[in-house]
C-alpha cells in the first residue's frame, strides 16, 4: 500500500505539498483578475516571500515540504509525461493543429523547469519566438494567453486531496482551474515519487466531464475513523459528492460520509472557510453559517453497492457521535459582529493542524487568535497580508500527503 496516507485532520502531519506562486500573480492583472477567481492583484514579491514563512513555518514542526513546480519539472522529465500534459494543454482544438505542433515543438525543447513555470504561470503569444506565422498568431494580440495562467494552483487542497490511502483529483467547479488537474493527474500517474507506490484514485476510472458532478478538496474534512465531512458548498455539488462516497465505499476507505449544506456565498466558498478541526474535540467555526442543529444528509453504503442516503437534524451530535466524543467545543470567530466577519473573509478559521492542538493561520486575525489561545490551541502564525487576498489560508494552501491517524 502506498506511503502516502491522510487518517485525520489533526493527527501529526508528516508530508505536504505547497505551490510556491510567482510566474501566474505576474500574470494577474485588474483587467483579468476576475475571470482568474481573484479579487485583486497581489504583490508577486510579497506574496512568495509570506509563502516562504508557511513553508519554513511547516519545516520547524519537521512537516516534509514538497512544492508542486519541482514536482512537476521532476514529471516532464519522464518522455511519456511530458507528450501526454503537452497534447492535453497546448491541444489541436485550442490552437488548431498546426499553431499546436509549433508551441508543442518549441515547448519540448525547453528545460523541464520552465515548462513546469508555463505549465502553471501561463504563457502569452508575445512571449514566443517571433517569426511564428499563423492564422491564430494574426488575430490575437501579445498580451492574450496561449496557455492560461493557473494562480489558484497556490490553493493545492483544493485540486487533489487525500483521503485515507487514495487521493481525489478533483473535477473542479470553474474552467480558470479545470488545467490544475492535469498538473496534478500527471505527477501522481508519473513521479517516482507516487508511481513507484500503488495507491487508490477514487476518481480516475469516472472520467467526469459534466460540470454538475464537481467538488474540492476545501470543502472535505477526514474527521478519522472510517468518517468524511464534506460541504455541500458553491463549488462542491450532491453529484460530486455522490460519486466520492460510492469510491470511497467501493474501495473500503470509508463507512461513512457526513454532508452538509452551506450557503453559495463568495464568502463561505468551501467548508473548511467556516469550519476546521483544531483538535480532538475542538473546532473553529463560523457561527453565522454553521449551527449545532443544522440539517445533514447521512451517506452509508447499502448492500448493493449503492448508497443509503438520509437527511437528519442535528449536525453537531452526529458529529460527536462519529468522532466518539461527549462533547463537542466550536470556538467562534473572533470579535464583535464587524471583527467576525473581517477575520471570516480574511481566513481566520482556515486554518491547518500541524499535530492535535497546534495550528498554522494568519497572523492579521488577532481576536480569533486569542479565543484559539484562551481555549488552548497553539497558533502558529504566519504573515498574509498578500496571501490572504487570494481568499484561503494555510489550510486551503497545502495538501497534505501523509498524515497520522487520531
Amino acid at each position: 500500500m502506498s506511503t502516502h496516507y491522510v487518517g485525520s485532520e489533526i493527527g501529526r502531519l508528516r508530508r505536504v505539498m505547497l505551490h510556491r506562486p510567482n510566474l501566474s500573480l505576474q500574470h494577474l492583472t485588474p483587467s483579468n483578475c476576475q475571470d482568474l477567481l481573484f479579487d485583486d492583484v497581489l504583490s508577486v514579491e510579497r506574496a512568495g516571500k509570506e509563502h516562504d514563512v508557511f513553508a519554513e513555518t511547516l519545516r520547524q514542526q519537521d512537516v516534509e515540504v514538497l512544492l508542486l513546480s519541482k514536482l512537476l519539472a521532476e514529471t516532464l522529465a519522464i518522455n511519456e509525461a511530458k507528450e501526454w500534459l503537452l497534447t492535453t494543454q497546448v491541444s489541436d482544438f485550442r490552437l488548431g493543429p498546426s499553431y499546436a505542433a509549433e508551441i508543442q515543438g518549441w515547448l519540448r525543447a525547453l528545460p523541464d523547469s520552465q515548462l513546469a513555470r508555463i505549465l502553471t504561470g501561463g504563457l502569452t503569444y508575445g512571449e514566443v519566438p517571433a517569426g511564428m506565422v499563423n492564422m491564430v498568431v494574426n488575430t490575437h494580440n501579445d498580451a492574450d494567453f496561449i496557455i492560461n495562467p493557473l494562480p489558484n494552483h497556490l490553493f493545492t487542497r483544493d485540486t487533489s486531496c487525500w483521503i485515507y490511502h487514495g487521493v481525489s483529483i478533483n473535477p473542479m467547479a470553474k474552467v480558470p482551474r479545470r488545467r490544475e488537474s492535469d498538473n496534478l493527474r500527471a505527477i501522481y500517474r508519473w513521479h517516482p515519487l507516487f508511481a513507484q507506490h500503488p495507491f487508490i484514485s477514487y476518481f480516475d476510472e469516472q472520467k467526469i466531464t459534466d460540470e454538475n458532478a464537481t467538488i474540492e478538496g476545501g470543502d472535505i474534512l477526514v474527521i478519522g475513523r472510517g468518517i468524511v465531512l464534506i460541504g455541500i458548498s458553491e463549488r462542491t455539488t450532491p453529484q460530486g459528492i455522490e460519486l466520492l462516497a460510492r469510491s470511497l465505499f467501493k474501495h473500503h476507505q470509508a463507512k461513512r460520509v457526513i454532508a452538509l449544506q452551506l450557503p453559495k456565498h463568495r464568502s463561505c466558498m468551501h467548508l473548511d472557510t467556516v469550519f476546521t478541526q483544531l483538535d480532538i474535540n475542538k473546532f473553529s467555526v463560523y457561527p453565522a453559517v454553521i449551527q449545532a442543529d443544522s440539517h445533514y444528509w447521512n451517506l452509508t453504503p447499502d448492500e448493493h453497492g449503492g448508497l443509503c442516503m438520509i437527511e437528519e437534524p442535528h449536525f453537531l451530535n452526529a458529529l460527536g457521535q462519529a468522532l466518539e466524543v461527549d462533547h463537542i467545543e466550536l470556538i467562534a470567530t473572533g470579535g464583535d459582529k464587524f471583527e467576525a466577519e473581517r477575520e471570516q473573509w480574511n481566513d481566520a478559521n482556515n486554518v491547518l493542524a500541524v499535530r492535535p492542538g497546534v495550528v498554522i493561520g494568519y497572523e492579521r486575525n488577532t481576536f480569533t487568535n486569542e479565543k484559539y489561545d484562551q481555549a488552548g490551541i497553539t497558533v502558529l502564525s504566519i504573515p498574509g497580508d498578500e496571501l490572504g487576498r487570494g481568499r484561503g489560508g494555510a489550510r486551503c494552501m497545502s495538501c497534505p500527503l501523509q498524515r497520522d491517524d487520531v
